[in-house]
């Protein structure tokens, strides 16, 4: 056997807990959660939320921890404890990879918006440019009664925010669909750029420098910005329809509640995307994990809740635009309602810089993508620097195809398909590859140095099958008033597929490599790569009564 060499470990124990927390409360919760809260009637949505925070959230998340810190391994090679199961690691990382190139695009145009701040008039405060459509009204005539009764969308289709938005940073008006993208623009490849520069250099090097970055910066701005928007005159019920709102049990009984509830605990808490694991493998082997567990996920859910007293309350600082509510409308549903601020300068700024920090989350993406498969290949790791470089600079050209005039249609495909049942499919399989073959007290016992504490499993006893969901609810997709063709959605469920078929893909390659009879390909696929001596011997513990009773 040969020896490993020292693994890298964090400078301080901040470092892992301000990266792990960073991501967590990451680029979706910034728009994601506050679209998600209203959408499915503010305060009724905390209660599926909170309910599969406990039973699902919270345990994966320990889960992950324990499995990184104890094997100290990535996503791919933590796998050893359950080999038939590496196709999940797989699985994660190019989830990973999907999200994080075009992570990175939103990253861009957050950058954009910074450098467009800084002139003497805001461009997105008047109809007085190039990009303008004869369409464009003043922001002033939409609070008014001269529009009349129009459509409460028409009156955010036309603002100069959403049109600097749409026609002036995306171009999308010179694009006739996502079979018309174009070539990609200028300004957004140089902020694009600078994004991946920044990125590398923060890599490349490890968790040494990674750790040290960015994260304590998120809360900085994070706090600043909820200044703003939460201190307005009249604002109060407007930071009430955050945490809670009428009807709540017409909202709790409607199914679609309860599955954004348990998809978005993935994204609040960072689970299900190997930079759980990832982080947590660079741990010294004694830390007591389980209260760090505790720490961050208190920490995730505290920076969750103050951090979009910020963009909540600017989406009714108008009255009449609720309803045009939608996951990239923070990018001109916010500017907008900063028209409304004496320091729309400042504060237009640090929204931008809120964003445009990439460290929290695209770090926290690359180091799992990096660190899974360093792992796994020796040779990636002798060659860090070259292999992080490819990495960065492959999301980059990736990422091209997302900043071309037509360019939104693939990032919403993007959006929609590659982290969504995906994600939640390659959940079910960890928590089943963990719970139903390694063993729980056996992941519980090794990592914990306080076992005392610790009562009872954290782990999900059975999975749930979530991610047949979006599968039975399946609507074509659209955006604004177009509509997908239909082998755009076919694309898109090939993203989500070309994920979830490496779980099986593996488990089939796993079995058909391994020498031996049927019973002993079984054992062997099953059984920790520690103890396969024990299947030479005829003794294998998984195949035991004792072992399932025992889950």
């Amino acid at each position: 056997m040969v020896a490993r060499e020292p693994r890298e470990t964090w400078g301080k124990k901040i470092d892992f807990l301000l990266s792990v927390i960073g991501f967590a409360v990451d680029l979706a919760n910034v728009w994601r959660f506050p679209y998600l809260c209203y959408k499915n009637g503010g305060g009724a949505f905390l209660i599926p939320y909170t309910l599969f925070l406990i039973i699902a959230g919270m345990p994966l998340f320990y889960m992950e921890l324990a499995l990184g810190q104890y094997n100290r391994e990535g996503a791919a090679t933590v796998w050893k404890i359950c080999p038939f199961f590496k196709g999940v690691g797989y699985a994660v990382i190019l989830i990973a990879i999907y999200v994080g190139f075009y992570y990175n695009v939103i990253i861009a145009w957050s950058l954009y918006y910074l450098f467009s701040s800084f002139t003497l008039k805001l461009p997105w405060t008047d109809c007085g440019h190039a990009w303008n459509s004869p369409n464009c009204t003043d922001p002033k005539l939409l609070n008014s009664s001269v529009l009349g009764n129009h459509t409460k969308y028409s009156k955010y289709k036309f603002t100069p925010a959403a049109e600097f938005y749409e026609r002036g940073v995306l171009h999308l008006h010179e694009s006739g669909g996502i079979h018309d993208i174009g070539l990609p623009q200028w300004q957004l490849l140089l902020c694009l750029m600078v994004v991946v520069v920044i990125l590398f250099f923060s890599l490349w090097k490890g968790v040494k420098t990674s750790g040290k970055v960015i994260p304590f910066f998120l809360f900085q701005f994070g706090g600043l910005k909820s200044i703003p928007g939460a201190c307005q005159p009249s604002r109060s019920s407007e930071v009430v329809l955050f945490c809670g709102q009428q009807r709540v049990m017409a909202f709790v009984c409607l199914f679609q509640v309860w599955i954004d509830a348990a998809t978005q605990i993935f994204f609040s808490l960072g689970a299900g995307f190997g930079v759980l694991i990832a982080f947590a493998s660079y741990n010294k082997f004694d830390n007591n994990c389980y209260r760090q567990g505790e720490l961050n996920s208190e920490g995730a859910r505290m920076e969750l809740f103050f951090s979009n007293q910020a963009p909540f309350p600017l989406y009714f600082i108008t009255n009449g635009r609720q309803n045009t509510l939608s996951l990239i409308s923070f990018f001109f549903v916010n500017p907008h309602a900063r028209l409304d601020l004496r320091t729309s300068l400042c504060t237009g700024s640090l929204s931008s810089v809120l964003l445009a920090l990439p460290g929290s989350v695209q770090m926290g993406g690359m180091e799992a993508v990096i660190t899974g498969l360093a792992d796994d290949f020796q040779v990636l790791k002798r060659h860090r620097k070259l292999f992080t470089f490819g990495v960065t600079f492959g999301t980059f050209l990736l990422a091209l195809f997302c900043i071309t005039k037509g360019g939104i249609y693939v990032l919403t495909l993007l959006d929609t398909f590659a982290a969504g049942t995906s994600i939640l499919f390659a959940v079910l399989m960890e928590a089943i590859g963990v719970s139903w073959f390694y063993g729980t007290s056996r992941a519980l016992e090794k990592p914990h140095p306080h076992p005392q504490r610790q009562r009872g499993s954290p782990f999900p006893a059975r999975p749930r099958p979530d991610s047949r969901v979006d599968v039975v609810n399946f609507k074509p997709l659209t955006y604004d008033d177009y509509i997908f063709p239909l082998w755009a959605n076919w694309v898109g469920w090939g993203i989500a597929l070309s994920s979830m078929v490496l779980v099986p893909a593996y488990s089939i390659y796993k079995f058909f490599s391994t020498r031996g009879s049927l019973r002993e390909r079984l054992a062997y696929g099953i059984t920790p790569e520690n103890e396969h001596h024990l299947v030479a011997q005829r003794d294998v513990r998984q195949f035991q009564l004792q072992h399932w009773l025992a889950i």
